[in-house]
């Protein structure tokens, strides 16, 4: 494990923090793969319910990757393919973890970052937060998945316009294209992240990761989705206990105690 990756568990909620202030949170081939093990243990703990991840040092989320490393780990044509794929395979981490996940962004959110940010299912930042990707003042190129990722949140116009232009754009801009879903004072991030966590990992599990893989499906094509595992996961809801406890709360006015069983 990396010292530059970070994991706490609090209650419900595992939180993994890129622990690389001193360049921005930026990400290097280790911190990839330390990030991966962290997922893998949250994604295996039936007492996390909601993965939360977020930057430290105030100043940024993730800058993107650590472009001092880009002689040794980014300079051929092999390396250029081998980093490739263990990025992306510590992006797909993030993107199918079974469970909700939300980036918790304070400060610079660039090119990796904004690569990672789009891998979970929510981003909530702060209104002084700056997000772009510059590829295009860098020469490098994004493959199908990552601009497919971008393209599912904020559609492919703004897509174009956040890579051609490979400016930064502002948390209200964001805003206004979906980039993000929420925008918040500086000084609020942590406890309206902390809340929408804890009400999130309160509320039905299955019900919840259900709705998370058939919208993962929905994006897909159409010759590529699984319908039948759809629908053996909304059936395994209404079989579920959780249920039965759904509406014995419901009719007892008070709130409901989910197992995930």
């Amino acid at each position: 494990m990396s010292d530059k990756i970070l994991s706490r568990k609090d209650g419900a909620v595992g939180h993994l923090i890129f622990n690389n202030p001193e360049r921005h949170n930026a990400v290097s081939l280790d911190m990839w793969g330390a990030a991966e093990a962290v997922v893998a243990d949250f994604k295996s703990d039936p007492a996390i319910r909601v993965m939360v991840v977020s930057g430290a040092g105030g100043k940024a989320f993730v800058s993107g990757a650590d472009i001092s490393r880009f002689e040794k780990d980014r300079s051929t044509e092999a390396t250029v393919k081998s980093y490739a794929v263990r990025v992306e395979r510590a992006y797909a981490a993030f993107y199918d973890f079974p469970k909700p996940s939300l980036a918790m962004i304070r400060g610079y959110c660039i090119g990796g970052g904004m690569a990672m940010a789009m891998c979970c299912d929510m981003r909530i930042c702060t209104n002084t937060s700056k997000f772009g990707i510059p590829a295009a003042k860098l020469g490098l190129g994004y493959g199908f998945k990552g601009i497919k990722r971008l393209v599912d949140v904020v559609g492919p116009s703004f897509a174009k316009e956040i890579f051609y232009t490979a400016r930064q754009f502002t948390a209200a801009e964001a805003a206004a294209i979906g980039l993000v879903n929420r925008v918040v004072p500086d000084s609020d991030l942590e406890s309206y992240v902390a809340g929408y966590a804890t009400a999130m990992a309160s509320n039905a599990p299955l019900t919840v990761d259900s709705v998370k893989f058939i919208v993962g499906e929905v994006v897909k094509s159409s010759n590529e989705r699984d319908l039948a595992a759809c629908e053996a996961m909304v059936q395994a809801c209404f079989a579920s206990e959780d249920y039965k406890e759904g509406r014995k709360a419901f009719m007892e006015e008070r709130p409901p105690n989910f197992t995930g069983a």
